[in-house]
Order: structure tokens, then C-alpha cells, then sequence
């Protein structure tokens, strides 16, 4: 018999023959690839945990002191390749000034940091005060160092010495404020260095604090704008059978509610009469404030606007009515006082491509339907065939009232088919241009 027959026979010699097989051919090639990626899955952690630390001791390192050290090494090098014992000499004189530099870092900076703002909603020009408390709880001294307090794009530095174990210090600050923005305060650092300024340790300690600097306002005398008169909204043209409007009688048809029926008219008559109403509907204040930077002449009439349409907005809320203020691509909250003028706080110009006045009217009539009162607020930088087709654009039974900025202007009120246009030169004139609207 041959061997092949042999094979054929016994079915366990075939199976370890194959499996021998494998073996050489390379069957254990899958087992080494699981184990290649469980030891890469291992070495990951501690590869991103090395590189933390790496990038750690390399962020206490400026840039001066890596030019040093660039120095010392290629000093080092020449002076043992060259012979040249001067060479030697400065990288010996470059390398100690490091290390007696970098012996700065050691110590703790483990403060406990409190900062608090008194007000975090300023106006402009005013000056938001606050305290920066800074103690040890621990057990030692710790040694002096820098705090700084950023602020916007710039900074406070404040020079903190030796504070004892359980001691405390504390920093006033004032921030004062030339510009309507939202300034973030913090967060503190806490910046251990040396005196030549190679190595610079920072800690971070507490939370950033949002500063509003308010745009400047002015009040309205009376109780109200004007512009709606009666206590629950301006009336429609749509006749309804229950409201408070009166509008008419009418004969009674199937259906009506008996309550309205006017008897006295009836029995006069013979017919049954009905009292027929007007809707109304409640005060809908919308302004429409174009943040477009080709509607103005230059920032100061954008701020100005800004400040009008903040002015308005307060009042209407004061009035209890129901404010919408929106801007190109968005609306603003409005729904109190203070929710307004933070959004106005943050509000920048918008981009040419996402419209001007024209734009902003089209996209505002389309999303608020209902509104009693439609302000459009934009600059001198508005042509008035536009403003008039910006006008022309509100819900018809809406009042339009335009506001122009234009700095230095004089005052002056005009009628551009429906609508009042008030043009205004400071923010001051904007009480006595809206009572010549309402005279």
C-alpha cells in the first residue's frame, strides 16, 4: 500500500497533518497580529500620558530660554569638537544661569482664588469694580509669585508676596469700559517664574465671569410710547362676534350668542339685533435693527442705533408688551430688560451677504405677522427709495416708525408714504423726535 493510501484511511492523521500545515504556511500569523494590537492598545495611555508631560515641561519653557539652550548646546559642541575652551566656558556660564533659573519653579501655588465682580452688567463708560481674595490653606508658606487676571484681550498683573500658612490677601481692581462688548474676566492664573524671565510656571484657578457692557439708553416721559392708545392693542379690519371694540348691529343669525343681543334696539326695531365687534389684538412691538455695516457711515452711527432701538426696547418692555427685536439672519431675546440688553451687548455687524434694511423688512414681515408696531432702525447710509420700499414691506394695519442714525445730524421728522421717519444725531434727541411723531 501506498502512503497515500495510508493517509486516507486514518481521518486523525489528516486532521494533525493539516493542522501541521497551517502551522508552516503561517497559521499563526493571526495570534501574533491580537497580540501587536493588545500591546498597542496598552502602550496608547501611556504614550498620550508621556506626550502630556512632555508638552507640559515644554509650556514652562519661552522662547528666550529655548534660544538659550539652543545656544548651550551648539556652544558645547563646538568648544569639544573645536578645542576652543572659551566655547566651553560660555556653554558652562549659559547652562548654570538655566538651571539656577528653573530652581525658581519649585514650590507650591496652591491658593484658593475668589473673584468677584460687583456688578457684571456695566454701561458704557462706567467702571465695573471688583476683589481678587487669594489665601493658603495649606500648612506652609508659599513663596511670591504673579497673579494675572485676564481681561478681554488684556490683562491685570498683580505681585502677590511670601503668603504664610492660613493667610490671606486681597487685590481691588477696576475695569473700566470705553466700548459696548461682552468681556470675559478670567480665569485667574497663578504664575510662578524666574527673575530673567526663561521659565514661567502657570496655574489656573477659578472660573472665567462674563462682563455685559450695556449700550447707553435713554428714558421715555410718560407711561407709554404712544403709539397704541387703548389698553388691549390696536383694531383690525376682521370683524369678529366677541371682543371689545364695538363696531356695529346687526340681525340676529343662528349661532349668535344671546349675551350680545341689544335689546333696546330690538324692541325698537322688531328685529333681533346683535352687537357686532372688532378684533383686537394684543401690543405686538417689533423692531427691526439692521446690523448690515454698508447701512451706516461708520461705527458711531452703528452704536447709535444700537442705542435706540435698545431705548425702545426697554420701554416697550416696561409697558408690559410683548417685544420682538430682530437683526439679519436671527432674532434677539427681548423678553425683559435685561435679556435684551445683554444680547445687544454681544450684537456685531453682520455680513454683506446676509442683507441689508430691504433684506431684514422682507425676512421680518414673513416671520411676525401680527404686530401692531414695526420699527426699522438702520443708519444714514440708507438711501430713501430703499427706506420706502423697506417700509412698504410691513403688514398693512401695522404703524411703521423709521429711525435714521446719522452722528451730528439735526434732528428732523418726515413722511415717507406710511410711515414716520425720524432721523437723529445723538441718542438724547430720540424722547423729543418720537413726541413730534405722536403730536
Amino acid at each position: 500500500m501506498t502512503s497515500a493510501t495510508l493517509a486516507s484511511a486514518d481521518p486523525t492523521q489528516n486532521e494533525s497533518s493539516r493542522s501541521a500545515s497551517a502551522v508552516r504556511e503561517g497559521g499563526v500569523g493571526a495570534p501574533a497580529g491580537e497580540r501587536r494590537q493588545r500591546w498597542a492598545d496598552a502602550a496608547a495611555p501611556a504614550a498620550a500620558a508621556a506626550l502630556r508631560h512632555v508638552r507640559a515641561v515644554a509650556g514652562v519653557i519661552r522662547p528666550i530660554a529655548w534660544v538659550l539652550i539652543v545656544a548651550a548646546i551648539a556652544l558645547w559642541i563646538a568648544g569639544s569638537v573645536l578645542g576652543w575652551w572659551e566655547l566651553t566656558v560660555a556653554a558652562v556660564v549659559i547652562t548654570s544661569a538655566l538651571a539656577l533659573c528653573a530652581l525658581f519653579l519649585i514650590g507650591r501655588t496652591a491658593y484658593d482664588v475668589s473673584l468677584d465682580l460687583n456688578r457684571t452688567h456695566v454701561i458704557v463708560g462706567e467702571r465695573a469694580v471688583g476683589a481678587l481674595t487669594l489665601s493658603n490653606p495649606g500648612g506652609r508658606a508659599i513663596l511670591p509669585s504673579r497673579v494675572v487676571l485676564p481681561v478681554g484681550a488684556g490683562r491685570g498683573v498683580f505681585d502677590v508676596g511670601r503668603l504664610a500658612a492660613g493667610e490671606s490677601i486681597e487685590e481691588l481692581f477696576a475695569i473700566p469700559t470705553s466700548r459696548r462688548t461682552v468681556l470675559p474676566v478670567g480665569p485667574v492664573s497663578v504664575v510662578r517664574g524666574d527673575p530673567l524671565g526663561l521659565f514661567e510656571r502657570v496655574h489656573r484657578r477659578d472660573e472665567p465671569v462674563d462682563l455685559y457692557v450695556h449700550p447707553r439708553t435713554v428714558r421715555f416721559d410718560g407711561q407709554s410710547l404712544g403709539f397704541v392708545r387703548d389698553l388691549e392693542g390696536l383694531t383690525a379690519r376682521d370683524l369678529s362676534r366677541d371682543d371689545v371694540s364695538f363696531h356695529a348691529l346687526r340681525e340676529y343669525q343662528p349661532g349668535d350668542d344671546l349675551r350680545h343681543v341689544h335689546w333696546r334696539s330690538s324692541a325698537r326695531t322688531g328685529d333681533v339685533m346683535v352687537r357686532q365687534y372688532e378684533e383686537t389684538r394684543r401690543s405686538h412691538f417689533v423692531i427691526g435693527l439692521s446690523c448690515n455695516p454698508s447701512d451706516y457711515r461708520d461705527t458711531d452711527e452703528f452704536e447709535l442705533a444700537i442705542s435706540a432701538a435698545g431705548s425702545l426696547g426697554l420701554r416697550a418692555v416696561r409697558d408690559s408688551r410683548r417685544v420682538d427685536l430682530r437683526v439679519q439672519g436671527r432674532s434677539v431675546p427681548a423678553t425683559t430688560g435685561k435679556r435684551l440688553l445683554d444680547a445687544l451687548s454681544a450684537l456685531e455687524p453682520s455680513k454683506p451677504r446676509d442683507g441689508d434694511i430691504l433684506d431684514l423688512t422682507t425676512a421680518l414681515v414673513s416671520t411676525v405677522e401680527l404686530a401692531s408696531i414695526v420699527v426699522l432702525v438702520c443708519g444714514s447710509g440708507v438711501n430713501p427709495a430703499k427706506l420706502r420700499a423697506a417700509c412698504g414691506r410691513v403688514p398693512f394695519g401695522a404703524r411703521v416708525l423709521a429711525i435714521v442714525a446719522h452722528t451730528g445730524a439735526t434732528p428732523s421728522l418726515r413722511r415717507v408714504g406710511e410711515a414716520d421717519v425720524v432721523t437723529i444725531g445723538e441718542l438724547e434727541q430720540l424722547p423729543a423726535a418720537l413726541r413730534k411723531v405722536l403730536a
